[in-house]
């Protein structure tokens, strides 16, 4: 039953087996070994390029910040974000979670946006302070 749906909580495997809920909260957390985690945020879900193209550019900074020691005094970089100012609503942990055994990889989440009205706000800074 969990290994269908992973998402289903105690008190619903209780009622459709009329099994009581200590009995299943001890079976699936004892027995099994299974734990109730939430889905990792992450920013975006990549493709084996973009995680590859991501690899060699970070390998090739650290190769030239080895290689010169005011290297990284040079970089500017930034950050950006959207800021929803209404109807924002994405889905809780609780939502999300479902159950895990040990050697199950955890679940991973993309963001969601459902507003149309947002700004992006950026930054720019260097070693020392913000551009």
């Amino acid at each position: 039953m969990i290994r269908s749906n992973r998402r289903l909580i105690i008190r619903k495997i209780s009622e459709d087996l009329n099994i009581s809920y200590g009995s299943i909260q001890n079976i699936l957390t004892t027995d099994l070994n299974m734990r109730r985690v939430s889905a990792k945020f992450v920013p975006r879900v990549l493709t084996v390029e973009q995680k590859q193209k991501r690899s060699s550019i970070s390998l090739e900074l650290r190769d030239r910040a080895a290689s010169d020691s005011s290297f990284l005094g040079n970089v500017i970089t930034g950050d950006e974000t959207w800021v929803y100012s209404y109807g924002y609503d994405p889905e809780t942990r609780v939502q999300s979670s479902q159950w895990k055994s040990p050697s199950f990889p955890r679940a991973k989440k993309a963001r969601q946006s459902r507003s149309n009205i947002k700004a992006m706000m950026i930054v720019f800074f260097d070693l020392h302070r913000t551009v």
